[in-house]
């Protein structure tokens, strides 16, 4: 899959963010507190600062960190629903480009990203 750079995945993101992706966003030299905000549920999530994901540049029209971004946006338009099911986020106009392959692999990774998230919170 290729992005088309729609932005739709940068709008009001709710993105969950693993131990890992905020130190790496650090060695970046960014402060945890500035891109990461704590949900109720324990689990951070990036920032939205005006609607965008704080890494958004406007001007540019793309993520300011994009080698660095959280694995959640590196396996977006891939996600789980409330079940548990593998799915492909409706808003993302390329999901349908998306191998069966690449489906599987990027449900696989994000299983195990979700499940790493989740140990950390419970950790907290």
């Amino acid at each position: 899959m290729r992005c088309a750079h729609c932005r739709r995945c940068c709008r009001e993101t709710e993105m969950e963010l693993s131990e890992g992706d905020m130190a790496r966003l650090e060695r970046r030299g960014h402060r945890r507190q500035d891109f990461a905000v704590m949900g109720e549920d324990g689990i951070p999530r990036l920032r939205n600062a005006d609607g965008w994901c704080v890494f958004y540049d406007a001007g540019a029209g793309r993520c300011r960190e994009y080698r660095s971004r959280p694995l959640g946006c590196v396996l977006y338009p891939v996600n789980m629903a409330e079940d548990g099911v593998i799915i492909v986020d409706e808003l993302c106009p390329q999901g349908g480009t998306l191998s069966s392959r690449e489906l599987a692999e990027r449900g696989r990774r994000l299983r195990s990203l979700l499940d790493t998230i989740d140990r950390e919170a419970e950790k907290r």
